[in-house]
């Protein structure tokens, strides 16, 4: 005969379980709002949110309102920011386009530099030395240059010896080889050219601003002759800068204001 089993469950824990069981019953509710942290009897409350519609469905609208003037405003945002950081490479010359040494200087063929017959030694004070500024009112209009930029960039060759670069119009300056400053003519071919803004050893356009300042001020101020001047910046505006300037090219990030 088989030996009788062993009770998987003791009847004592059992009637001791079902007893408290029935005593906790009656204090649940006590419980709840006891501020105890701990208690046999105490379940854990759930402390999960109830959602209201209401909050719900203001959520929602808020939340489609700014999805909406998102899809509305970003793509001006988008546009913006890259004119403005397309126009701060060009300026510091982060990853900017560097051209040889031999194009700081312009093709003295294509190039020789042309003379404003209406400034002279003699009506300094009237045009180029005047109070208020000269230039802006003789300034060719931007179209003319323009066009006169694309032609040139060709003729120079800069897209045969630059690659994609050397169309990009951008990577130049419509530039007076004389300046209107110091009684260069506005309008002939013969004093612009497409004048790289960054160029190997940094005698870039904005670098021969510079100088055209200093013979601007030196003229105005008797200190050397409107010839002089002339002849200095069109022979080789570079060594005039060294001269009167500064051995080695002081970086700047913008054009000198006009005159």
């Amino acid at each position: 005969m088989f030996p009788q089993a062993e009770p998987i469950l003791d009847e004592d824990a059992v009637g001791y379980a079902y007893a408290n069981h029935q005593r906790c019953g009656a204090q649940r509710e006590a419980l709840v709002a006891s501020p105890l942290t701990e208690h046999p009897c105490r379940r854990p409350v759930s402390r999960c949110p109830v959602p209201n519609p209401r909050r719900a469905a203001a959520v929602l609208v808020v939340a489609c309102a700014v999805a909406m003037i998102a899809a509305v405003a970003w793509p001006a945002h988008a546009q913006a920011r890259a004119r403005w950081h397309e126009r701060d490479l060009a300026h510091s010359g982060r990853m900017a386009v560097v051209f040889p040494a031999a194009d700081a200087l312009p093709n003295p063929r294509w190039t020789p530099g042309a003379i404003n017959p209406a400034v002279n030694q003699d009506n300094l004070r009237q045009t180029i030395c005047r109070r208020g500024g000269y230039t802006r009112s003789i300034r060719p209009p931007q179209d003319y240059t323009e066009r006169l930029k694309r032609r040139q960039v060709r003729q120079y060759g800069y897209p045969e010896q630059m690659g994609r670069d050397g169309f990009m119009l951008r990577n130049y300056e419509e530039d007076h080889l004389i300046s209107l400053e110091l009684g260069g003519s506005p309008s002939d071919p013969r004093n612009l050219w497409p004048e790289p803004h960054h160029v190997v050893g940094g005698w870039g356009s904005y670098v021969k601003d510079q100088i055209e300042n200093r013979l601007h001020s030196m003229v105005c101020r008797g200190r050397i002759s409107l010839a002089g001047a002339q002849r200095l910046i069109a022979m080789n505006w570079i060594a005039a800068y060294k001269m009167y300037v500064n051995p080695i090219p002081i970086q700047r990030r913008f054009h000198g204001s006009e005159r």
